[in-house]
């Protein structure tokens, strides 16, 4: 009777996780053309892309008395500034999202980056 080892097969894949990338912005175009890099980067690689996913846009809305000593007419200063959200999931191994999110952001566009687990 002969005993034979079974052969140990060596895993080289890495483990693929899923990847959600949070943009964030006041100006569109610049985060329009940041998801478009992440997006063909990811392609590139010939990753599974998600996105991007478009989130309500929030308005943030400051009224204000336009006279500084409170005397006169009432009149009104209306500001608004708009929060633009975009999410992309990404499915592959850490180190090669860290190679696709290595472009050069525009000024005024936020990435969080998180691993759910």
């Amino acid at each position: 009777m002969s005993v034979t080892k079974p052969k140990k097969t060596v895993d080289t894949q890495e483990k693929v996780s899923r990847i959600r990338i949070t943009l964030s912005s006041r100006k569109v175009k610049a985060l329009e053309k940041v998801c478009s890099l992440l997006i063909e980067r990811g392609q590139a690689r010939r990753i599974k892309v998600k996105g991007p996913v478009r989130l309500p846009t929030k308005f943030l809305r400051i009224c204000t008395r336009k006279s500084p000593c409170g005397e006169g007419t009432n009149t009104w200063d209306k500001f608004e500034m708009r929060i633009h959200k975009r999410v992309i999931d990404l499915w592959s191994p850490p180190d090669v999202v860290r190679s696709i999110t290595s472009i050069n952001i525009d000024s005024g566009v936020e990435v969080e980056v998180t691993v759910p687990e």
